[in-house]
């Protein structure tokens, strides 16, 4: 991409977005357009990447509390998806593929006289990705953490946790496999 194109984002992001988080590093570039809702209760850490068309989620009715946090250097890529309602956590250094959803909600779906979007959310868990960890296009992670230095394959859906230093694939997603150091 441009380098002059990626110094006027970063320079829109800290103008237009610096007052909306809760927190908003320094040299973090968010990409227009995209969807924003109850941006109070998220932290966005310095020098993360946020691609076009990605939509962040948080809950403003948590009185003070960071309910979607985003670490350092940490990349979101394009239609990526991420709703905190209640406990959300990316560290640092998470690579995020494209078209991926994160969510610690699901819908309410039990009473079949109203339609499922009138039925509120229910609490699914906290989800915490760990440092380093690289998530594969199409993944969807409900309410479970994943370790540090994990890598989850293209189209996973993790619903678990999922350990330190694994390659997680499938739906559901499991391990295949534990990461040595060379």
């Amino acid at each position: 991409m441009n380098i002059v194109k990626i110094a006027i984002y970063r320079l829109l992001t800290q103008f237009l977005y610096k007052h909306r988080f809760s927190n908003i590093g320094m040299k973090t570039t968010i990409f227009s357009p995209m969807q924003l809702s109850e941006t109070k209760s998220i932290s966005i850490g310095s020098r993360t990447f946020i691609a076009h068309y990605a939509w962040l989620m948080g809950n403003n009715n948590v009185a003070d509390a960071v309910t979607l946090s985003i670490g350092n250097h940490v990349q979101i890529g394009h239609f990526s998806h991420i709703v905190g309602k209640k406990n959300v956590q990316i560290e640092d250094s998470v690579l995020i593929a494209d078209r991926v959803y994160i969510s610690d909600c699901n819908h309410n779906y039990n009473d079949i006289a109203r339609p499922i979007f009138q039925q509120g959310t229910n609490f699914a868990g906290d989800v915490k990705i760990g440092e380093g960890s690289w998530i594969g296009e199409n993944v969807c992670i409900i309410g479970a953490k994943i370790g540090k230095h994990c890598v989850i394959g293209a189209n996973a859906v993790v619903t678990h946790d999922i350990p330190d230093y694994s390659v997680a694939v499938g739906i559901p997603a499991k391990v295949i496999k534990t990461i040595k150091s060379t």
